[in-house]
């Protein structure tokens, strides 16, 4: 997970809130201790640890629970609220706009990932239903430009490259009357071991002739803290409008990286958590606390879920399901819909209460590859099988057995998860699917 070390810090901390048999302020001294090591753990600028610790003391000393509301929450509610100010606040979207086409320029120094947030970015609003290009303007980093066309091509987004031309913007120029084709634009720039005068000239004269609608830095999470100065630098320079942190998964210096963006008085747009297209987030402070916490991220969820299954087939098996109808081939579209969505063990984390699970690493490798199998054995089950699994018997488990290269353990395996699966869909036969959700989000602070 994202920031692995400082969640389970933290949620080992609220563990012993919510086991105290009293809440008072010895109880707070130990929470506000706790919670300063995490995050001094985690890169977090010193300065910034103090004052939210001090102010969770002080708003739990000044303010009032609800009548209905146990200290314990009411303590858990604070620091929720602390962490995400420290984040900063609230979620900042990119607004397309109608005009063709959107431009959006990255930047940011070498290494930092600037091509390989292009291709996620650019798959990100191509499963939006924007037509997205790219084009290559780093004409120094060797081979930049056809990493940029090969990822791109992996996503199946247009790129504009001349590997020949030096100039970026005799380049841009180039293709110019071709742009209007496509809803958004995403720009490659050059970058520097460091920040100097002649990266600040060249990204200054591309702004000016290309004027682009988002100017985004792009910072490593492994910067930590450094982070706030290279982004007040670039911001002062180049007029930045959003951050993207790449590099989030297994960083220790993450939370330096996101507290000190958040304070240099840019807005975070995007995480990259990974090194596939998908594995691309939009940052949502609230959200992102929630997980840290063991909380779950239910927005996020039903993002990956709208991008994986078309908002038409997402309503009929919702239909479906609700009526108690439950096949095969319903197993198999979640099936396919998961894999879609990413690894089993970062949708664990989007659930409330699951990151919580002392789940082994092995155990839900096992479980992922366990879901191939799985498939090979429906893609090897006739019409008949899939949707009347109840026909399948000893005979037919060792058919598809053959077919599919999977014992035929594994296929009664898949047959019995079949059949708690349709029991749990009969159990909310019936049920609103809006009440049952805003129950389940009743539970998460800021909800």
């Amino acid at each position: 997970m994202v920031l692995d070390n400082l969640s389970t810090s933290l949620k080992n901390s609220l563990k012993k809130i919510t086991s105290a048999l009293f809440i008072d302020e010895r109880t707070v001294n130990e929470l506000v201790h706790d919670i300063q090591r995490s995050l001094l753990a985690s890169d977090v600028n010193v300065q910034l640890v103090f004052e939210l610790t001090n102010r969770i003391r002080e708003r739990f000393r000044d303010e009032k629970p609800t009548k209905d509301q146990p200290k314990r929450e009411f303590l858990i509610h604070i620091v929720y609220d602390e962490l995400t100010n420290l984040l900063g606040k609230e979620k900042e979207e990119i607004k397309i706009s109608k005009k063709k086409p959107f431009k959006i320029m990255l930047v940011g120094l070498f290494g930092s990932g600037k091509t390989t947030s292009i291709s996620k970015i650019a798959n990100y609003y191509k499963k939006r239903n924007y037509k997205v290009a790219a084009l290559g303007l780093d004409v120094h980093r060797p081979a930049a430009r056809h990493q940029l066309k090969v990822l791109s091509d992996q996503v199946g987004v247009q790129c504009f490259i001349d590997e020949k031309e030096k100039d970026p913007i005799k380049i841009y120029k180039k293709f110019e009357q071709q742009y209007k084709n496509y809803d958004i634009l995403i720009i490659d720039t050059a970058g520097r071991d460091a920040l100097l005068q002649e990266l600040i000239d060249e990204i200054e004269s591309l702004n000016k002739i290309i004027q682009p609608d988002e100017r985004l830095l792009v910072i490593p999470a492994e910067l930590g803290q450094t982070a706030e100065r290279q982004t007040k630098q670039f911001h002062k320079s180049c007029n930045i409008t959003g951050i993207i942190v790449t590099k989030m998964d297994g960083t220790a210096k993450a939370g330096g990286a996101l507290s000190a963006c958040a304070v240099s008085g840019a807005k975070i747009i995007f995480i990259g958590v990974g090194e596939r297209p998908n594995d691309l987030e939009t940052f949502n402070p609230p959200n992102f606390v929630s997980r840290l916490l063991g909380m779950g991220d239910l927005e996020a969820l039903l993002e990956k879920a709208r991008e994986a299954i078309s908002e038409e087939k997402s309503k009929d098996i919702e239909k479906r399901l609700l009526k108690g109808e439950f096949n095969l081939v319903d197993l198999y579209e979640q099936m396919q819909a998961m894999s879609k969505m990413g690894s089993l063990s970062k949708l664990l984390e989007l659930v409330p209460g699951m990151s919580q699970l002392k789940l082994p690493k092995e155990a839900l490798d096992v479980q992922e590859d366990k879901l191939k199998r799985w498939r090979y054995c429906m893609n090897s089950m006739s019409k008949k099988e899939l949707e009347e699994p109840e026909v399948i018997d000893g005979p037919r488990i060792r058919r598809i057995s053959s077919g599919s290269g999977v014992p035929a353990s594994e296929v009664r395996d898949l047959l019995k998860q079949y059949k708690m699966a349709k029991k749990m869909m009969s159990a909310i036969k019936g049920k609103d699917p809006e009440k049952l959700m805003r129950k389940f989000k009743g539970r998460i602070p800021g909800m």
